[in-house]
């Protein structure tokens, strides 16, 4: 089994400088190279102390200087608010910077904060992120691109560099909806699984985009399709319950309220009598060392996971996940 960090840039009550956090994750992310996980990656948002990191391709380039064999994901490059020929010279600039480590993550976002600031009209999101997925494949592997599409307009642009991974950067999309999935097996993308459906939803998830990829001529194997889970850790089940549940409280509160309050919510969480319990219950991995692992274990006879796309929600989880879970999994 694989075991990626899917890692957040959480900023709760802003009571610590905002460089520490950035300094802490720069920390995990050195521990991350030396222990032996696949890959880190880092969640770009936008205008929410949920998560600071507006750039990932930024902070992709400054954990690629510290680290040696660690892969750099984008998890994701939020793509219909970008320049697709920007977007593909970041990238590809990342992966020659690396020398070859990128995992390149592309989402359409669901933030209602994000479209409103950037102009965006939310009804054009998938429209716009399946069209720049498609130029900057194009900008990595054409020597100039001539495009005409229903958002961009391009004419014969060389887009330097190339990325130093042939012919690309492996690609993922994220797909939550049942029509993003379909889109993404019809074409034959591997696909990144979000860490707020429940282990059943991500399960029939799963079954649905094998289907997908066979239905198109595609085949599932051999492909990494990282899960990504929540994860709380302590040395009892009682303190990693409340590790839970004070993460839970923090999604729902600032991830999902009002400020930050999705355009899509039905698809993400949907709307039940108490949102932290079903995190709890349904989504979340937590307990103790060995009890997490039974649960991953038994995850992957279930529903056929192979790559943990873990997100600990606290520093002890993410050393306990470390030191106890990893070397048991990888």
């Amino acid at each position: 089994m694989k075991l990626g960090v899917l890692q957040f840039f959480s900023w709760p009550g802003r009571r610590a400088a905002l460089s520490s956090v950035f300094d802490r994750a720069l920390q995990r992310i050195e521990i991350m190279d030396r222990t032996g996980y696949d890959a880190v990656w880092l969640a770009e948002h936008h205008f929410s102390s949920f998560s600071v990191c507006p750039s990932v391709h930024m902070m992709g380039t400054l954990a690629a200087a510290r680290t040696q064999r660690l892969r750099i994901g984008t998890a994701v490059s939020l793509a219909p608010f970008y320049h697709p020929l920007r977007l593909a010279e970041e990238v590809a600039l990342l992966d020659m910077l690396s020398g070859g480590r990128v995992n390149w993550g592309a989402g359409r976002g669901f933030a209602r904060v994000e479209f409103e600031a950037f102009g965006v009209p939310p009804e054009e999101s998938a429209s716009r992120f399946r069209e720049t997925v498609e130029i900057v494949l194009r900008a990595w592997t054409e020597e100039r691109l001539s495009f005409a599409g229903t958002h961009y307009r391009i004419d014969a642009v060389e887009v330097l560099p190339k990325p130093m991974q042939k012919p690309h950067p492996p690609v993922w999309v994220a797909a939550t909806s049942e029509p993003a999935i379909e889109w993404a097996a019809g074409r034959g993308f591997s696909i990144l699984m979000d860490p707020h459906a429940t282990h059943t939803e991500i399960g029939r998830k799963r079954r649905l985009y094998a289907a997908g990829l066979a239905a198109a001529g595609h085949s599932i194997a051999g492909r990494d399709l990282p899960m990504a889970r929540l994860v709380a850790l302590g040395d009892d089940a009682g303190k990693a319950e409340a590790i839970a549940r004070t993460g839970a409280q923090w999604i729902v509160d600032s991830y999902f309220g009002s400020q930050h309050r999705p355009v899509r919510l039905a698809q993400h969480t949907p709307e039940v009598a108490d949102p932290v319990q079903r995190y709890l219950d349904e989504v979340i991995l937590h307990g103790t060392p060995d009890a997490v692992v039974d649960q991953v274990l038994r995850l992957r006879e279930e529903i056929g996971l192979e790559y943990l796309l873990c997100a600990p929600l606290s520093y002890e989880s993410f050393m306990l996940l470390t030191e106890k879970v990893l070397p048991r999994l990888v």
